[in-house]
């Protein structure tokens, strides 16, 4: 739908009954009152329960107490060097001071820039230039990007701190000099709850990544409704396993000490590692991307028959569709577990949650529209689709971006005139109003003028017993348009047969949908957020068909 276009009509997906509430519209005044802002939490629970355990990090944890001071002690520090609303770069792993850093950037009205850590020294350059940072917190432990991007750019910076190892005493690093150096009072800035707090770049994974702006209300407004839909607050134990320099990842590592609860930091993903800190913490809850489930699944069964898991309750899963395979096996392992699978972007925030009740007979669901939230799924034109038929998918909800940091070409060109967002998803509802994701719309393959789309076919080659991972993508083709190229990782152990596994495709596909090449792969490559760069296997597919040749038969 282009920019300015409006819908003849707003379908309006009840579902659990949740549907925009005139006051949370996007843009609409504030009630009165004390402003919505990220830090709230951290300042009440200090307040209320100042000696309880807020975050956990290997031997290291805080208190409330602890968390409220020092982020006050941090804002005091940026403030002597900032000003309210200039930009704070975060190149950081999830480690203790994640969540301190985060509200102590707030209470200064400072905005963080989260830096991904896989990124080159020139990639974190852009995004630092790009979002006019005028500060940088880095992480000892990421010295090889920290070293370049410090050399590069510390004389255009007007503060730069370094935290010691994440597993050295917290006296180490001139960022707990600095600390120890600043006054523990919260800085007088006037923060209001439509400012940004962040500016979260996309993954770039089509071009150049976007900032999109997120405000205080919408982040703290998902914390909230989080705390209600998955009990993420007072007296609850949550694992940051996803990394908090994703969006997802820091909403579910920093709704738990927003919301009173407490957060166990896992630095980096290991899938023995999560086990062993699932029990030594009694974790009972936990996000996790489908790459998470996969790499378990792929370990010796009885090292997770040997976890002591009693305490966990529940797993939410986003990032990725979850294929029907491997969730049902993540339903077998952990029977007594509620498993949400979440559907939502940057831009959007959460926009649907398929609950525990429908889990198994709604697989392959995204579930309703969640708390406060309207869906509408349209054709090209703008007009609501029928039951079961594809369209693209819009929200509006008060978890909607401000809008794209310097882009407003962009911001306007995925904004309907009624405050609609889209990020490009192709959907179907059905007659109860359940959503299912059909695939990315710029994924869509046509090949002999027929619509495939790859994440059909990925499911027909996961219900394979032998494969742990697949992608389908598109590549031209000078008689068919398109052709259907398919990569697989086998399971640990297992041996994928070619051959075999295409005649596995057969009864499950309409002819012109199956792969006409088939390329095995040891991994996939996934960018930050679990998702996989097509992008990537689009160009070594073309690479593959050139090097040997390989003929793509006509769409059967």
């Amino acid at each position: 739908m282009s920019a300015g276009r409006q819908p003849a009509a707003t379908t309006r997906i009840h579902g659990w009954e949740r549907t925009a509430m005139a006051d949370l519209a996007p843009g609409a005044a504030a009630a009165a009152g004390t402003p919505l802002t990220i830090f709230d939490g951290v300042v009440n629970f200090a307040r209320s329960q100042p000696q309880v355990t807020a975050v956990i990090d290997g031997e290291r944890s805080l208190t409330y107490a602890q968390l409220d001071e020092r982020s006050d002690r941090l804002a005091q520090r940026l403030l002597v060097a900032l000003e309210p609303g200039d930009r704070v770069a975060l190149l950081l792993g999830n480690r203790l001071e994640y969540p301190e850093i985060a509200a102590g950037i707030a209470k200064a009205g400072l905005v963080m820039v989260p830096l991904n850590p896989r990124m080159t020294a020139v990639e974190a350059e852009y995004v630092v230039r790009h979002s006019g940072a005028r500060a940088l917190v880095v992480d000892s432990d990421l010295a090889g990007i920290t070293a370049g991007l410090v050399d590069e750019m510390a004389d255009e910076m007007a503060e730069v701190l370094t935290l010691g190892p994440a597993d050295a005493p917290l006296a180490s690093g001139d960022y707990e000099a600095a600390l120890a150096a600043s006054d523990a009072i919260r800085p007088a800035a006037q923060v209001a709850e439509t400012d940004p707090f962040c500016i979260a770049y996309t993954s770039g994974t089509t071009g150049r990544p976007k900032g999109v702006l997120i405000s205080h209300r919408s982040r703290s407004l998902t914390f909230l409704m989080s705390a209600l839909e998955w009990r993420l607050g007072f007296g609850r134990r949550s694992m940051a396993v996803a990394p908090m320099y994703h969006g997802a990842g820091f909403a579910f590592g920093y709704a738990p000490v927003y919301t009173g609860g407490t957060v166990t930091m896992l630095r980096g993903w290991d899938p023995a590692e999560f086990l062993r800190v699932l029990a030594r913490d009694r974790i009972q809850s936990a996000f996790l991307v489908p790459t998470h489930a996969q790499m378990l699944r792929a370990l010796d069964p009885q090292l997770i028959a040997d976890t002591d898991s009693g305490d966990l309750d529940t797993l939410f899963f986003n990032a990725a569709a979850l294929p029907r395979a491997l969730k049902a096996w993540v339903m077998e392992t952990w029977p007594d577990v509620g498993v949400h699978e979440l559907y939502g972007s940057t831009e959007s925030g959460i926009i649907t949650n398929l609950r525990p009740p429908d889990a198994a007979s709604r697989a392959g669901s995204v579930g309703h529209p969640w708390f406060l939230t309207e869906v509408r799924v349209v054709d090209d034109a703008g007009e609501p689709v029928s039951a079961g038929e594809p369209g693209e998918l819009f929200s509006r909800s008060p978890y909607l971006m401000n809008g794209y940091h310097e882009d407003p070409a962009a911001t306007a060109a995925c904004t309907t005139d009624d405050g609609f967002v889209t990020c490009g998803d192709v959907a179907t509802v059905d007659a109860e109003g359940f959503i299912t994701i059909v695939d990315r719309k710029k994924d869509l393959i046509i090949t002999g003028g027929m619509n495939v789309y790859p994440r059909e076919v990925e499911e027909a080659v996961l219900a394979h017993p032998a494969v742990a991972d697949a992608a389908v993508v598109g590549i031209p083709h000078e008689v068919w348009g398109e052709g259907v190229v398919a990569f697989v990782v086998p399971r640990a152990g297992a041996t994928v047969d070619l051959p075999a596994l295409d005649e596995h495709l057969r009864p499950l596909l309409a002819g012109y949908k199956i792969p006409r090449s088939l390329h095995l792969l040891e991994v996939l490559p996934r960018n930050a957020g679990g998702k996989v760069v097509k992008a990537d296997l689009r160009a070594l597919a073309t690479q593959l068909e050139n090097e040997q040749g390989e003929p793509h038969a006509a769409p059967r």
